[in-house]
């Protein structure tokens, strides 16, 4: 899948620039009047597997969806973190582990719902063409809009908030979240590797030392992985999207269209809120309108990561950054 070119190449060089320069902790800021822990804080233990999500997702090291439940992606993320910081790879929070991964601040924050975004709230159309008629595909409601903030499951966020009504909720509505304020990758990235047969994408530094981990989703179709040596080649973001039938041969809809159409960004385009092109025609990496789903099914050919692990590889990748699909 490949997003439809944009206009403004100057401008994108120059915001691309910019979040280079700032890192990943500009990638994944949380809005200003988010009301987030205080990490000037002395640090504390980790004492459930919330907060050890949370801490890890701060780090760059990406369980996916912070659900409190230590599942396989949970597992994974904190092998790759013990891998990075040279300590045995058990994929449990022993006392090694715990060490070397202190909680820097409470794993709970809370967030207040402003009227702006709340405007934006909009059902997500359901047809490729009404897709295409909309000005922009933003947050379905107010649950996704809060669990992709925070990179939450939504149903942890409605667990965290029981009092809520979701179907309602007003300006001023105040929430508990996830602090995930910012993600902060230490070390400087020098080289991508994607493992297909384990559903995972690391960022490695000069050293070899892997500073960053996420769960992706690879191709359906064998014939469809692009095995091998490729190369980042362009990062665009907030992108459209070309609809194109010939891709979607599966699709009823895409057959009785028989064009193609231009599906405006958001973060429930296609392709998310983020494309790093890849040297391959057609291919690369990107988000996704479905980050539950991440690692767990399979794409029509291109790497898919949640929005927010995206943004925060965007903080790290540069052109020409090399790319190993294994």
């Amino acid at each position: 899948m490949m997003p439809r070119a944009l206009r403004g190449m100057r401008a994108r060089s120059i915001a691309l620039m910019l979040l280079l320069c700032c890192g990943a902790r500009l990638a994944s800021a949380a809005p200003e009047d988010a009301q987030l822990a205080d990490t000037s804080k002395p640090a504390l233990p980790i004492g459930s597997t919330l907060d050890l999500q949370v801490e890890l997702h701060r780090r760059g090291f990406s369980c996916g969806s912070i659900d409190g439940v230590m599942g396989l992606q949970t597992e994974a993320a904190l092998r790759a973190f013990q891998r990075g910081a040279g300590i045995a790879e058990t994929g449990q929070l022993d006392a090694a582990t715990r060490e070397h991964l202190p909680l820097s601040a409470p794993a709970l924050g809370s967030y207040t719902f402003t009227a702006i975004e709340l405007a934006g709230v909009h059902p997500v159309p359901k047809t490729w063409l009404e897709k295409s008629q909309a000005s922009a595909l933003g947050y379905g409601s107010a649950l996704e809009l809060a669990a992709e903030k925070f990179h939450a499951h939504p149903n942890l966020v409605r667990k965290l908030n029981p009092e809520v009504d979701w179907d309602k909720v007003l300006p001023g509505t105040k929430i508990a979240v996830p602090a995930v304020d910012h993600v902060e990758v230490s070390g400087t990235a020098t080289q991508i590797v994607i493992t297909l047969d384990t559903h995972e994408l690391e960022v490695f530094d000069a050293l070899g030392r892997v500073i960053a981990h996420f769960p992706v989703s690879i191709a359906r179709m064998v014939e469809k992985r692009p095995v091998g040596d490729l190369h980042v080649t362009v990062v665009i973001l907030n992108p459209d999207y070309t609809f194109d039938p010939d891709l979607f041969p599966e699709s009823e809809e895409g057959r009785a269209l028989g064009r193609r159409l231009t599906v405006p960004p958001g973060p429930n385009n296609p392709v998310g809120l983020a494309w790093i092109g890849l040297d391959r025609p057609g291919y690369g990496i990107h988000g996704t309108p479905d980050p539950e789903n991440v690692g767990r099914t399979e794409s029509h050919g291109c790497f898919r990561l949640a929005n927010w692990d995206v943004l925060t590889l965007v903080g790290l990748v540069r052109d020409g950054m090399p790319v190993s699909v294994l």
